[in-house]
């Protein structure tokens, strides 16, 4: 007998991961598809994922003194062409704006893939001695990429992201602002999100058009593909030499100045999904989860169960997000629903609980059933929350050090990746055209060179010369 689905409307993510995505995205409410190719449109539960996001990302930034600005969405095409590598990085993603109303633009206007020419641009005018330094901007925004294939969260023609742009007297403090943003990427993933990343520099290859080196965080998805999660940059001082950012500095000598820029966007929306989701549908991470507990009242229609209810939703109003469903609709459909919508808590309250004077908290990361007593219900609520926030984490650091492996060779790699995709460290010359045979005939790509680093052998994995770094390699979204 075929096992029966969970959701009628989701695909098994055994059958097809793909669609089970695409699925989960529509049916919990997440967005909608846009008359426009490649845009979505964020729904209200979508969105307040983000939003939580948003704001307690945009926190950790403040305390480290980062301030947020809005730069403007057009760049003229003059500004852009300044700095060269960066220009041929993004020419074929850059969207363009030759019409104002009936008219032809005298310039073109490119809509931003990225603001780095508009923060130089502003740089050159604010940055004239070393009393300026440092600056430390943020924006919050969407950008255009003109992507020819498109998956909702993890690449839109459209999407919302935050980049930030800082300018510093010395090239130290910039590499160490370069590190310090990635460490907080992490250190937020692993809290808020309940995702382990890897985190590593990039390859010469990988690297950000422009930058002098590329820091990444890179996550393992429940398919044993990898997902690059955020990313930072040390642009050493190339842009400010390209845009003219000098400064005076102590000994009253004119110099350049160093930046770093850094961005993570909706793709963790997509992570969060990919990572912690079942074929029930969404799973969400108490932390990040825009509703925390929902209270759904069973034989509503018997004398003190509703009353009872908003009694409970009282007593947890002050503390977390709870939502308390009064509506007609029958208990086991809110079930699903819920189940669905990925809401980390359940709160059932009926006739039998109230004599008993408990309620029964059914938790979705493993559909655990604990029976509590009403009274002091919010520390009890309050702890159960915390579990599923640490579970889930446990659970994908477990699957991914279930889906890590070691490979000392080339055949060996090609191998074991097409029978079970997952991360793969393997030792590498730092050759190029190493890297490029191993994406030409694996499909896997060079991650990251992780910060720590294991010496699993004396050969690069493709070549056979001696090794420089042990790297992690994965197909990837």
């Amino acid at each position: 007998m075929a096992k029966k689905k969970f959701v009628e409307e989701i695909t098994s993510m055994e059958e097809d991961f793909g669609r089970w995505y695409t699925d989960v995205v529509k049916k919990a409410g997440l967005i909608d598809y846009s008359s426009v190719r490649g845009c979505m449109i964020l729904k209200p539960y979508g969105y307040a994922i983000w939003e939580n996001l948003q704001r307690k990302l945009d926190k950790r930034f403040k305390k480290k003194g980062i301030q947020n600005v809005y730069m403007p969405m057009f760049i003229p095409e003059s500004l852009l062409q300044k700095e060269k590598d960066h220009v041929e990085g993004f020419a074929p993603e850059v969207a363009w704006v030759t019409h104002g109303g009936q008219e032809k633009l005298a310039e073109k206007l490119c809509i931003r893939p990225t603001s780095e020419t508009l923060f130089c641009e502003l740089y050159a005018r604010e940055v004239k001695s070393y009393r300026d330094l440092p600056k430390l901007y943020n924006q919050w925004c969407s950008v255009v990429r003109w992507e020819k294939t498109t998956r909702p969260f993890l690449r839109s023609l459209e999407f919302l992201w935050q980049e930030g742009h800082t300018v510093h007297a010395t090239e130290e403090d910039a590499k160490r602002t370069t590190i310090d943003m990635l460490n907080i990427y992490a250190d937020f993933s692993s809290e808020v999100l309940a995702i382990p990343m890897i985190k590593g520099q990039k390859t010469e290859k990988e690297k950000f058009a422009g930058a002098r080196e590329t820091y990444t965080i890179e996550s393992l998805m429940h398919d044993g593909k990898a997902l690059q999660s955020g990313t930072t940059h040390h642009f050493g001082d190339g842009f400010a030499r390209a845009f003219d950012i000098q400064y005076l500095d102590e000994n009253n000598e004119q110099v350049y100045a160093w930046q770093t820029s850094w961005g993570v966007s909706t793709r963790l929306v997509g992570a969060i999904i990919m990572v912690h989701g079942d074929n029930r549908g969404l799973v969400l991470p108490p932390e990040i989860a825009p509703v925390k507990a929902v209270i759904v009242p069973v034989a509503m229609h018997k004398e003190g169960v509703l009353e009872k209810a908003k009694e409970v939703k009282e007593m947890l109003g002050g503390s977390m997000e709870v939502l308390l469903d009064d509506t007609d609709k029958k208990p086991g459909w809110k079930f699903n629903e819920y189940e669905m919508m990925g809401v980390p808590l359940r709160i059932e309250l009926g006739p039998k609980d109230m004599e008993k004077g408990q309620v029964i908290l059914v938790r979705r990361d493993n559909g655990q059933k604990i029976i509590v007593p009403a009274a002091g219900i919010s520390d009890r609520v309050q702890k159960v929350l915390r579990d599923i926030q640490k579970s889930l984490y446990e659970k994908a650091l477990n699957h991914r050090n279930e889906n890590t492996f070691s490979v000392a060779g080339f055949e060996e790699l090609a191998e074991k990746i097409e029978a079970r995709p997952g991360f793969f460290k393997a030792m590498w010359c730092k050759d190029m055209e190493c890297e490029e045979k191993i994406r030409e005939q694996t499909g896997a790509t060079i991650r990251c060179v992780p910060f720590e680093q294991e010496k699993l052998s004396d050969k690069c994995l493709c070549c056979g010369k001696e090794a420089g770094a042990m790297v992690y390699l994965a197909k990837t979204y």
